[in-house]
This record gives structure tokens, C-alpha cells and sequence, in this order.
């Protein structure tokens, strides 16, 4: 290309320092492999983002919380996003946290956002698999029935428009749950009445601080019996379950005590290439909102490993941690923001504002460092467009980049 250029990027202490970007993406970035198949190894879902319409108010989006405005959103940009992740073989997972649920998205938003992507699915034959929750409430607590309402409500939706559905975890059953006993009743009740195998979410409260004590205990063990007791009394009604702990540790113990058939999806964005790897035990299938950005180079390491090439699934995914726990570093709940940037810097949006102002939610060390690691991966399709930008948003914010 013949490129030759620097940036100076701040770091936390507010010091610059020179970054030489790469002149070329790496192979994978360059487009997916012609009529790309979903890995045949391991079930793969990447937790998608959105895109918000940067011409209409969004830090007013909490519609069903707060009976402000509801959420706006760029449908163009969203939905090519999902194509763009399908067409690399991959499924996913729509409505999701990464897509900013309780965080600028509110109910009346996801549900249109679940009705178009699930049509855009149809449209493509791409697997989607869509976030079912209760954020339709009020915060604060409620009894039992309008939890399950709430439930039922966002259920049947994601059942009538042909997706899996993700059982989230949820606020208003934290808030209400007097122990592990209204937790059993409340998804006991759901997984009865639910037409077809459903994914159960463990949201670890480091995503969530208003999830502290989810399945009725802060005591993580005595959590996971709760949580196991849930899916042994309801047979053929769990596919898997999404960990998101970060605790490869508690990970391995978990999937090893799942009832045969039910999938570990791994939710491990620090950790997620060890667990997806496995052991002679088993392994982690994955849903992760890091492989929204990473999307090419996850597909690229899982087809190796459907060849049985391990060591080369490593080699791929291995240096892509770096990355991960930057963008996942606490409080672990913004990491949207960088996911955002990225998908920016990327070219797949034109503009990094997003649904209830979250752009702003982390600092511009922290989004030069990420533009950094990923400029280092080869994530860019266009590393001068990605350059460009970033040294726009830096001279923006008075950094003369």
C-alpha cells in the first residue's frame, strides 16, 4: 500500500506515544471464505452490537424503563452487521447484553430489533439465537407472577419469530427472589411452558452489578447447585448453558456436571481460547460478545480446530486475549463502548455514537490502546480508514495525533 505513517496515541498518565499502524489486514480480515458454513467443531455464536441513529436522541434511550424515548437505531448499519457475522459462519446472538440490553436498548427496541434480525436470519439461513429478559419493568422489585409475565411476554415473541431463545438473567427476579426456592419456581415454570430448547444465561454481576446474588446465593457454589437443579429437573428443555464468570476454573467444574447433551456455551471473554479448545474431558462451545469484533478470526480458528488442528486454533486466538481483556477490563459492563469503536474503526458504521450516549463511557486512553491491540492483529479491513478515524476522534478530543 505505501503507507508509511505514525500516531501518536495518550496513555493514562496523559503522555503520547508513536504507533507505526500496519499497512495490511490480516488474511482472514480480508472477506470469508466463499459460502462459508458454520464450524462444524463447535457451535460458534458471536453476541452482536448495534447500531444506534446517530440523527435522533439516544441518551433518552430507556423507553420501557422510564417511559422516555425509546431507543433509536441506525436498522441498516444493525442488520448488515448481522450479515457480515453470518457470512462468516458464524451464529448470532441478538438482543443480547453486548447489544446494550439495560443499557441504552430498552424492551420496545429489542423486540423490534429481535423481529427484524430473526427475518433477516430467515432471509440468509443464518442461526440466531435471541435475548429473553423481563427489562419490559420498572427497576425495583415485583412479585413473582409479573416476573414470569414479563418472561412469558418476551418468550413468545422470540418463540414466534423462529429463534432460540436466551433465558438473561434478570434485574427484577434479583431484586424480588427471597431465595434459591423463587428462582426454581420462576424458570421452573418457564422451561415447562417453552416450545423449544432454551439457553439459560449465568451473567456474572462484574457484566451486571445488579445481579449480586443471582440463583439465590452470593456463595458461587451453593449458586451452581441451584443453577444445576434447574436443568437435571428439567430434561430436554436446556440446549446450554452461557457462563459468563469468568472463572475458567468454575468453568471446567460446571460443564463436566452437565447432564449429557447440555452445551457449555462459554462466556469467558478472558479466557475463551483454552475453554473452547477443551481437554480429553470436553470443551466449551462459545457465546461471546468479543467475537463481534473479532468475527474473521474467530471463524478462521475454529475451522482449524474441525480439521483437528489445535495448535493452530491457538496460534489464531491465542493473541486476540490481549485485546479481550482490555476491552473487558472492569468495570466490565462498558466494554460496548470498545466493541462499538472497533466496528467503527472497521468501516462496518459510519460514526461511533451510540444508544444512551454509551460512547462516552470510557476513557480516550483506554479506546487508543484498543485501537492499538486490534491495529496490531490485523482487525482492520482498510488499516488506513481505521487510522484515519482514530486520529480524528483523537484531534477531536485535543489530541494532536
Amino acid at each position: 500500500m505505501g503507507r508509511d505513517f505514525v500516531i501518536r496515541l495518550p496513555d493514562e498518565n496523559g503522555a503520547l506515544r508513536t504507533y507505526r499502524p500496519r499497512a495490511e489486514p490480516a488474511d482472514a480480515v480480508l472477506g470469508p471464505p466463499a459460502a462459508a458454513r458454520p464450524p462444524s467443531s463447535r457451535t460458534v455464536f458471536a453476541a452482536a452490537h448495534v447500531v444506534a441513529d446517530r440523527f435522533r436522541a439516544n441518551a433518552e434511550g430507556t423507553g420501557g424503563e422510564t417511559g422516555g424515548r425509546s431507543a433509536a437505531l441506525d436498522w441498516d448499519a444493525t442488520l448488515a452487521f448481522r450479515r457480515h457475522l453470518w457470512s462468516y459462519g458464524l451464529c448470532v446472538a441478538e438482543a443480547m447484553d453486548t447489544a446494550q440490553r439495560g443499557m441504552g436498548l430498552d424492551w420496545r427496541a429489542a423486540a423490534e430489533l429481535i423481529e427484524r434480525s430473526a427475518a433477516e436470519a430467515r432471509a440468509v439461513g443464518g442461526r440466531i439465537a435471541c435475548g429473553v429478559g423481563t427489562d419490559q419493568l420498572p427497576p425495583g422489585t415485583h412479585d413473582l407472577t409479573a416476573v414470569r409475565g414479563a418472561y412469558e411476554e418476551q418468550a413468545e415473541l422470540v418463540e414466534k419469530c423462529g429463534a432460540q431463545p436466551v433465558l438473561m438473567a434478570s434485574r427484577a427476579l434479583a431484586a424480588t427472589a427471597r431465595g434459591p426456592g423463587d428462582y426454581l419456581d420462576v424458570y421452573g415454570h418457564l422451561l415447562r411452558q417453552t416450545a423449544r430448547p432454551v439457553v439459560l444465561h449465568w451473567l456474572g454481576s462484574m457484566f451486571d452489578p445488579a445481579l449480586e446474588g443471582y440463583w439465590g446465593s452470593s456463595d458461587l457454589d451453593t449458586a451452581t447447585e441451584t443453577f444445576l437443579r434447574i436443568i437435571e429437573e428439567h430434561p430436554g428443555k436446556v440446549d446450554g448453558v452461557k457462563v459468563s464468570l469468568l472463572d475458567a476454573e468454575r468453568e471446567v467444574v460446571l460443564r463436566r456436571r452437565l447432564p449429557e447433551g447440555v452445551r457449555c456455551y462459554t462466556g469467558d471473554d478472558f479466557n475463551y481460547p483454552g475453554l473452547v479448545a477443551g481437554d480429553e474431558l470436553g470443551h466449551s462451545d462459545a457465546l461471546l460478545g468479543v467475537f463481534d469484533p473479532l468475527a474473521p478470526l474467530a471463524a478462521d480458528a475454529v475451522r482449524r480446530l474441525d480439521t483437528g488442528d489445535t495448535e493452530g486454533f491457538r496460534a489464531v486466538l491465542d493473541p486476540t486475549v490481549a485485546l479481550s481483556r482490555h476491552l473487558f477490563r472492569a468495570p466490565t459492563r462498558f466494554y460496548k463502548t470498545g466493541v462499538v469503536l472497533l466496528a467503527w474503526l472497521a468501516g462496518h458504521q459510519d460514526h461511533f455514537v451510540m444508544a444512551g450516549g454509551m460512547q462516552s463511557a470510557r476513557s480516550l486512553p483506554h479506546l487508543a490502546r484498543a485501537y492499538e491491540l486490534a491495529d496490531g492483529l490485523g482487525l482492520f479491513p482498510d488499516p488506513g480508514l481505521a487510522e484515519g478515524r482514530m486520529r480524528r476522534l483523537l484531534e477531536v478530543q485535543g489530541v494532536e495525533a
